[in-house]
């Protein structure tokens, strides 16, 4: 029992903070540089959208607003069966070049964005999620990783607007301020595991057809690196959103996400090879897989370790510990804290909150559930 308890802790710390500073002394031996310059290829903004006619419009004027030559830049909105109005939007934008792309049959992104790359006429694709706001210079610079012939993927920062001290809000944007610096030790080893969708690039001769169930902005840059490029992240690169107002969405789109990107790993698991992709195994088991598994190894901690308080006051403690952390994670996702206190259990809620979604979305992969459409902001 002590065995199971300690390997169970292990493998709970190591995806979080042993493998992100196994990473950085990787990077800090052998770093491998991105090597940017200014350059301004033709580009194509692609971005799909499900009655999204609440920020549609706002998600297009951001992208003109870059100022990126005109005459190097097409935007396409694919839009996925809207019946929202979100289309009397986009044409609005119609004589400022943009096009759009009407699917009637709703099938989810995967499918929109394959059709819609047919259509692209840059040299590098840009994605962005109909809610998604560019930071300044965001197209320049992200462009300017291209430089780089080693790489194929690019990826931005993606910060999540809110004010409020929510596991939906706050606690997503701490979360993703965490990941994105891993990302940032990642690239210094070769290839991040896993980008921020809607802030996210890809060279065109590098894109290929993605089943409908899969998640796009896992599976390429999965595919990228299988074929031997680089997938890397810049910080400098900026985006917003406005995050779930609930957390019930929240713990839907997790869901949603995780399944998905299970799916992803199964159809990508050449990659898990150790003899022909050691550094990429090692990343995706370490980032992804036990990460997706951890709800396993907390739930093997917690009665591992009831079943050793009776053997001292150290387990005793640590039992403690365990049941003060779920309890402070539970209040605050039952929004049961002053503000104070709630700011303090916000990472472990959020934790909670994912794991639980983990839990559900290994179920229903092992179901053979899959999920090519979803609702905007309601997972």
């Amino acid at each position: 029992m002590v065995a199971i308890f300690w390997i169970s802790v292990l493998l709970i710390v190591y995806p979080y903070v042993i493998y992100p500073l196994a990473v950085f002394l990787l990077g800090a031996a052998r770093p491998r540089r991105v090597r940017r310059r200014a350059q301004l290829p033709s580009v194509t903004i692609l971005i799909p959208a499900y009655n999204e006619v609440a920020y549609i419009g706002a998600t297009i004027r951001n992208k003109l607003d870059q100022g990126y030559p005109s005459e190097k830049l097409q935007i396409i909105v694919i839009s996925d069966g809207s019946d929202d109005g979100t289309d009397d939007v986009v044409g609005r934008f119609e004589e400022a070049g943009v096009t759009l792309l009407r699917r009637t049959g709703r099938e989810g992104k995967a499918a929109a964005l394959n059709d819609a790359v047919k259509h692209a006429t840059g040299d590098i694709i840009i994605f962005s999620d109909a809610n998604t706001l560019f930071g300044p210079g965001a197209l320049r610079r992200i462009v300017e990783n291209f430089a780089d012939p080693e790489v194929g993927y690019v990826t931005g920062s993606l910060g999540f607007a809110s004010s409020d001290f929510t596991v939906s809000g706050a606690g997503v944007d701490a979360y993703m301020r965490y990941e994105d610096m891993v990302r940032k030790m990642e690239t210094k080893v070769g290839s991040i595991i896993g980008v921020n969708g809607g802030v996210d690039a890809i060279r065109r001769t590098l894109y290929v057809d993605i089943p409908a169930h899969l998640i796009t902005d896992f599976v390429l840059p999965l595919s990228v690196i299988a074929g031997g490029h680089r997938v890397v992240f810049d910080a400098a690169v900026t985006a917003s959103e406005v995050p779930n107002d609930q957390v019930s969405s929240e713990f839907r789109m997790r869901v949603r996400v995780a399944l998905r990107a299970l799916q992803g790993l199964a159809h990508m698991r050449c990659l898990l090879n150790p003899f022909r992709y050691p550094l990429t195994a090692f990343c995706l088991v370490s980032h992804k897989v036990l990460r997706y598994f951890g709800f396993v190894f907390m739930l093997a901690a917690l009665i591992s370790n009831m079943a050793l308080a009776g053997t001292g006051a150290f387990y005793q403690a640590l039992l403690a510990f365990q049941l003060l952390a779920y309890g402070l994670a539970l209040a605050v996702l039952w929004n049961g804290l002053p503000r104070r206190l709630r700011k303090i259990g916000l990472v472990p809620s959020y934790l909670l909150l994912s794991n639980a979604a983990f839990a559900l979305a290994v179920y229903r992969f092992l179901r053979g559930d899959s999920m090519a459409t979803w609702r905007p902001r309601a997972g």
